[in-house]
């Protein structure tokens, strides 16, 4: 796993988990690609590539900042545009062969970290899965996220991981999974630098 090595002012701009208001929330979406037609690390290297296509435009537009041709390293930012919100930013802040972990900055509604991974399991299918480690950036956005941000959330990542699914097979087995469950806090340098789950089985 490789681990950004940015200086502390950058870090500083970093919101993390721990300064937001309400519940430490973990939540997960994952499917079963139908005919995987890639590995894993494949899979990942695409996404990094050309993340802003997989995201459902209607919902949440993701622009490259810089270095638009190429794949997303530690430290880029993406601009951020969700429906109904202050336009934000994310950060690069771990990559593995893998995954890819974005954490978000001043301004985001919410406070925390996503990480998008792929991986087999024991059956050899290539599962794509996001898991967030997040909560509200602050009163105003909790209420705001309770009563109707909630559901495009959960709308966002589910379509990210079906256009995942339909780009590499034929779409997912079944239907896609999303799970919200309450996790304890963890130290500032875990939030700040490492992803949400180990992606492993290529």
């Amino acid at each position: 796993m490789r681990k950004r090595s940015g200086s502390h002012a950058r870090d500083l701009e970093l919101l993390l988990a721990e300064q937001g208001f309400g519940p430490l929330l973990r939540r997960d979406y994952w499917g079963v690609i139908r005919n995987c037609r890639y590995t894993p690390a494949q899979i990942v290297g695409t996404v990094r590539r050309h993340f802003p296509a997989f995201a459902p435009r209607e919902l949440v537009t993701f622009t490259r900042l810089e270095r638009r041709d190429l794949p997303l390293e530690l430290g880029d930012e993406l601009d951020v545009r969700i429906v109904g919100v202050p336009r934000t930013r994310v950060r690069v802040t771990n990559l593995g062969e893998q995954s890819l972990t974005l954490a978000t900055e001043a301004g985001h509604p919410e406070a925390g970290r996503i990480t998008f991974g792929c991986y087999r399991n024991r059956h050899g299918d290539v599962i794509f899965h996001i898991r967030s480690h997040a909560r509200s950036s602050g009163r105003v956005t909790r209420a705001g996220f309770l009563a109707t941000g909630e559901v495009m959330q959960t709308s966002t990542w589910t379509d990210f991981v079906n256009r995942v699914a339909v780009a590499f097979g034929d779409g997912v087995i079944g239907h896609i999974q999303a799970v919200t469950t309450p996790c304890e806090d963890e130290p500032p340098e875990a939030s700040m630098h490492e992803p949400t789950f180990e992606a492993r089985g290529g």
